[in-house]
């Protein structure tokens, strides 16, 4: 007696530990279509009984999702065959073969969470990351790379934004992580871009910047991309605190990323917050590192104008010496020459500043003749005007050119 019934335990507690899947589970995997079974998911993912079952669920939702993507990319791959015999082609849903690739990347992503538990054993055995990798890496994701471009094309920036931002967080997935990246090299980058415009245009700034992180990985998008991060960070600043906040990022930037640019938004940013000696410690500690920083010495200049022209017409020749071709530094640098002139009461160190001036004034109107970029003409007149006096030729020149 004794022994049936310890036979009868033993039995008890093999079948529990060999249970089937569980009726939730069940009637997941019965479902014939993928919005069927997408809602029994959502309705009764607490119902499964373990991180196997609920993988199980998400993994039949990545087979519907395939089956409709492989349905139209077959019908993609006949169509090629069609065109070069000359054949009429068969429609194909693109719409549909989109979304098919979008589910099934979203589901296979949220199927490898729970296959990457730890089993009754606390073994980690995953059942489907293998084949849902090979499967979905190369055709349904790059597809959603077209599908983003087509939405564009139709003037729908939701799902260029959608299909985009799944392909470019997608490259970050477990699942994927031993795939091979050499085919998505050449573009990768200027998705993530692409997808962080919309994202801020949609103003989700914390995915923005996210996905500009990723792009800036990418060297040939490095500068667009933290060019992109800088204008999400400083968007809608209202107060002094935001402000504030603001200038702490960019010094976080800047530390990790020395690029001019970031360097210069600080720079103007503490300016704007009345902090002129840290303003101007940035650009020293740059021309520290580099004295032949052209935008270290053109702010610089540009900052002392007014209160030091003469340090200021230093650092703005020096800055034309490092980039001659920007007509409104050699006009600056001009200006800078011409208000140490009126300074000056030495009537020779007067002239000779006033020529000096002329060079940069001459130069400027050389580089941009129609004033584009620069209003060189009545400052240049004006140094004509002291130096040649009033009715000489060359002043009566400059003074038409002015006009």
């Amino acid at each position: 007696m004794k022994k049936l019934m310890m036979m009868a335990v033993m039995f008890v507690a093999s079948a529990t530990a060999f249970a089937g899947d569980s009726d939730a589970l069940k009637a997941i995997l019965k479902a014939k279509t993928y919005a069927e079974a997408e809602a029994l998911v959502k309705s009764s993912l607490d119902q499964l009984a373990s991180p196997a079952e609920k993988a199980k669920a998400y993994n039949k939702l990545v087979d519907l999702a395939m089956d409709a993507f492989d349905e139209q990319n077959a019908i993609v791959t006949e169509n090629q065959v069609n065109k070069q015999m000359g054949k009429e082609e068969k429609p194909v849903d693109e719409k549909l073969m989109a979304e098919a690739a979008y589910n099934a990347l979203e589901n296979a992503m949220e199927c490898d969470k729970y296959d990457q538990m730890p089993n009754e054993k606390g073994k980690v055995k995953p059942a489907f990351a293998e084949k849902n990798a090979q499967r979905l890496w190369t055709s349904p994701r790059f597809a959603l790379v077209n599908a983003g471009q087509d939405a564009i094309s139709n003037n729908d920036n939701a799902n260029a934004r959608k299909y985009w931002q799944m392909f470019t967080l997608s490259d970050a997935a477990p699942l994927f992580a031993n795939c091979d990246r050499t085919q998505q090299k050449d573009f990768f980058g200027q998705v993530a871009r692409f997808a962080a415009v919309f994202a801020f245009q949609d103003k989700d700034m914390d995915m923005a910047t996210k996905l500009a992180d990723i792009a800036m990985k990418d060297p040939n998008e490095y500068e667009n991309a933290i060019n992109l991060k800088l204008e999400i960070l400083g968007d809608g600043l209202k107060t002094r605190e935001d402000s504030l906040n603001y200038c702490e990022k960019l010094k976080d930037i800047y530390a990790e990323h020395k690029i001019d640019g970031v360097m210069e938004k600080l720079y103007n940013s503490l300016l704007g917050l009345g902090e002129k000696d840290a303003a101007f410690k940035v650009l020293d500690d740059a021309l520290a590192a580099n004295p032949n920083n052209f935008v270290a010495l053109a702010d610089k200049g540009l900052g002392l104008l007014n209160e030091k022209p003469e340090e200021a017409a230093i650092y703005l020749k020096k800055a034309c010496e490092v980039k001659g071709d920007n007509a409104m530094l050699q006009t600056y640098a001009g200006t800078a020459l011409s208000i140490q002139a009126q300074n000056t009461e030495d009537p020779n160190a007067k002239r000779a500043l006033y020529q000096e001036a002329i060079k940069y004034y001459d130069k400027a109107k050389e580089l941009d003749p129609d004033r584009l970029q620069s209003n060189w003409g009545y400052n240049r007149y004006n140094a004509y005007y002291n130096y040649y006096g009033e009715d000489a030729p060359e002043t009566k020149q400059a003074e038409a050119d002015s006009k």
